[in-house]
């Protein structure tokens, strides 16, 4: 039962960090209608910048992930005016192959700063605390604790709010929105500032536990692009759904079965419910 519980708390941690990059990655498909490849580079940049402020500048680990989290979300304006703006009444294949570019430069030029290594990430919160007979980090209650909080803010900001509202407008109608007067293109900039924003803030609460790499994004990308699809493509709620079940899949089948076996069976489970439900486990909307 102990190391059920453990394995509980380990999932619910990942699956987090698996909902934050996937609901950003949800929000930019449902505006722009392309799966954004470089997805992935944002939240290993977020990692790095993190990374940086915290051991070259000094500045303390909660500070560093806000102001993460404001860089990348101006990466992210930089990266819709730049690369998806002048491709948006092209084909969805050139916006693809342009993403997977950034993606590949911005792996580059993280091995060129940071070199090819893995790092450590220091953290405040490296205690541990007892809960139910279980010992948990303090770090992973803090990722818990904290994509909890983004999740709730980001549901308000799109439901209780005007701008929120234009959001969900464009994703449902993007001729539509235009007809009543909404700013598309402030909207276009508004989704990626903060799809960047919530990638850099998954993967700076993760990288204490996990590692920086520049190659880390590769892995991320494969992850969310398996939850978005099988939560449902453009889905929110599918998106946080998939997150956690992938998440909790994987920990559990390192845990009693073997590691190597984790990604197997959980694409397997995607695979799975994809023949049952081709659409996700939650449509477009819901």
């Amino acid at each position: 039962m102990t190391l059920f519980l453990q394995q509980l708390f380990n999932g619910i941690a990942l699956g987090s960090v698996y909902s934050l990059v996937a609901l950003g990655l949800t929000l930019v498909f449902g505006v722009l209608k392309i799966p954004n490849f470089a997805h992935g580079a944002l939240y290993m940049a977020g990692a790095y910048v993190t990374y940086a402020l915290l051991t070259i500048v000094g500045i303390p680990y909660l500070l560093a992930i806000a102001i993460a989290a404001l860089v990348l979300a101006l990466m992210g304006v930089v990266l819709e005016r730049l690369v998806f703006h002048p491709l948006r009444d092209r084909s969805h294949v050139q916006a693809m192959i342009a993403a997977i570019g950034v993606l590949f430069f911005l792996e580059a030029s993280a091995q060129k700063l940071f070199g090819a290594e893995f790092r450590m990430m220091p953290t405040p919160y490296g205690g541990v605390v007892n809960l139910m007979g279980v010992t948990v980090t303090t770090q992973r209650l803090l990722v818990i604790g904290a994509s909890l909080l983004v999740m709730i803010v980001l549901f308000l900001f799109l439901k209780r709010t005007v701008t929120g509202a234009t959001i969900e407008a464009m994703a449902q109608n993007r001729a539509g929105a235009q007809l009543v007067g909404i700013n598309t293109n402030r909207v276009s900039m508004l989704t990626f500032a903060i799809s960047a924003a919530l990638a850099a803030i998954a993967a700076a609460l993760i990288a204490p536990i996990a590692l920086v790499s520049p190659t880390m994004g590769e892995v991320i990308n494969t992850k969310v692009f398996a939850i978005i699809i099988l939560g449902g493509m453009g889905s929110i709620p599918g998106a946080i759904v998939g997150g956690f079940l992938l998440a909790l899949v994987e920990t559990f089948t390192t845990a009693y079965i073997n590691a190597d076996f984790a990604d197997i069976i959980g694409f397997a489970v995607l695979v799975i419910v994809l023949a049952i439900r081709p659409t996700g486990l939650f449509s477009k909307g819901t």
